[in-house]
C-alpha cells in the first residue's frame, strides 16, 4: 500500500477509481455498486497498488468489485479527496470501457452492481463528488468514445 504524507502531516492514501460503461443499442450505460457497509452506490475505486499505475490499479478494482474488465482510459476525469483511516483518501478518476462483465467476481458476495442510464445513474448517487465526476465525464463523452479501440 502506498502511503504519503501532505503539507497538513495527513496521512494520504492516493487511490484511483473508474467510472465503468458500454454502449449497447446506441445507447450509453454506466456500471455501479454498492459500498460494502452504507450499501450506497459509487464506483469502483480502492488504493493505488505500488507496482502499478493508477490505471492499472483502478482496472484491477473494478474486477474485484464489480467483477467488470475493459479499458480504462488514459484521460483524468477528476479528482476528489475523502477521510478515511485516520487520513484523507486522495482519489483520481478515470473513464473504463467495458468489454466483460464476470458472472462470478472476488466481491460478488458483498456488493450489489447495477447497469443504469446516465440519467438514472444521477438519481443513484448520493455523494456530490461522484455527481460531479459523473457531470464531467458526461461533459467529456464525445472525447471518451474517441479513445475506446472498439468503438
Amino acid at each position: 500500500m502506498c502511503v504519503k504524507e501532505n503539507s497538513s502531516t495527513d496521512i494520504v492514501f492516493p487511490q484511483s477509481a473508474v467510472i465503468p460503461f458500454k454502449i449497447e443499442n446506441n445507447r450509453l450505460k454506466i456500471l455501479l455498486i454498492t459500498s460494502i457497509n452504507k450499501q450506497q452506490w459509487i464506483f469502483p475505486k480502492g488504493i493505488i497498488e505500488e507496482n502499478l499505475s493508477p490505471q492499472q490499479s483502478a482496472l484491477q478494482e473494478a474486477k474485484e468489485e464489480a467483477g467488470a474488465e475493459g479499458e480504462v482510459l488514459s484521460i483524468t476525469l477528476g479528482e476528489y479527496s475523502y477521510p478515511k483511516w485516520g487520513g484523507i483518501c486522495e482519489v483520481v478518476v478515470f473513464p473504463m470501457y467495458v468489454t466483460r462483465l464476470l458472472d462470478d467476481w472476488p466481491e460478488a458476495n458483498i456488493r450489489k452492481r447495477k447497469w443504469v442510464s446516465i440519467e438514472e445513474a444521477f438519481t443513484y448517487l448520493s455523494k456530490e463528488d461522484l455527481r460531479k465526476l459523473l457531470e464531467l465525464f458526461e461533459l467529456n463523452l464525445e472525447n471518451i468514445k474517441s479513445l475506446v479501440k472498439d468503438l
